[in-house]
């Protein structure tokens, strides 16, 4: 919750005009999340140190969210980047983690 959170604060943040779009999608047994927004984009500058500590161009954030995220995923085994948009417009964050399939109990109805 706290990247997924993160992750779509940020996009509110840097997308004045434009959509976002969130959306989950299984391949093979990861499950990857994807986040996409019409904003500013990631500024070539920092991209290539991006989810290191106090990383911003922001006058309103410490730079932080994007390594904690990325911390949170390893954590969980998975892995996590962020990269332009194609078309010139935005930016695209990523994250994936491992399916782990179990039977659930539920209770008789």
């Amino acid at each position: 919750m706290q990247v997924v959170s993160n992750l779509l604060n940020n996009a509110l943040k840097f997308t004045r005009q434009g959509k976002i779009e969130a959306s989950v999608e299984l391949i093979g047994s990861m499950a990857v999340t994807r986040i996409i927004d019409e904003g500013t984009g990631i500024d070539a500058a920092i991209l290539p140190r991006l989810f290191t500590k106090f990383c911003t161009k922001s006058a309103n954030g410490t730079g932080l969210g994007l390594y904690i995220s990325k911390n949170i995923i390893q954590a969980h085994g998975g892995t996590m980047w962020g990269e332009n948009n194609f078309d010139g417009t935005g930016a695209t964050f990523y994250f994936s983690l491992l399916v782990v399939s179990s039977k659930m109990c539920l209770p008789d109805q």
